[in-house]
């Protein structure tokens, strides 16, 4: 499908989080992540939901979960990968895949676009990570490159080959 992009930081290690939060809290790439999936459904699993500070304006919320959670009215949930594949190619527009570890295994080989910030530390402490891909089935670009609070990190864009 044409219309699945992941959107992630990770670390030197592909380190997404630890304690069911991220890692990094650089202010210039959750804007960055803002601007990237404003306008259009995010996709994630049920913790990816709950840490969340709230409903993020300007977004379809969807949470992919085998469970029945309680949520507000507004966010979709579906429960199954079948399920969610069958939404996203009805859809047709972009989708945005945000996490957690679980879902980003599930939907990487139908994923288009991977929307990484590359973050140049490792976290020994990390708990998820995200998926090993194979670079070499991608072609890469480099949207930006920055250093904040001494952190060294790229946005960069694959595209699968």
């Amino acid at each position: 499908m044409d219309n699945i992009t992941l959107i992630a930081a990770v670390g030197k290690n592909l380190e997404l989080g630890k304690n069911n939060d991220l890692i990094w809290h650089i202010k210039e790439d959750l804007s960055f992540f803002k601007e990237m999936t404003m306008g259009k459904p995010i996709i994630m699993g049920k913790n990816t939901y709950d840490s969340l500070p709230r409903l993020l304006p300007g977004r379809k919320h969807i949470v992919l979960t085998r469970k029945n959670p309680i949520l507000p009215k507004e966010v979709l949930i579906i429960h199954s990968i079948e399920e969610l594949l069958e939404y996203i190619q009805q859809y047709q527009k972009e989708v945005m895949i945000i996490g957690g570890a679980s879902i980003y295994k599930q939907i990487l080989e139908y994923a288009k676009k991977l929307l990484l910030t590359e973050i140049e530390l490792e976290d020994k402490e990390a708990d998820v990570f995200f998926p090993s891909f194979d670079k070499t089935e991608w072609k890469v670009e480099e949207l930006s490159s920055h250093i904040e609070e001494k952190i060294p990190y790229k946005h960069l864009i694959y595209t699968r080959k």
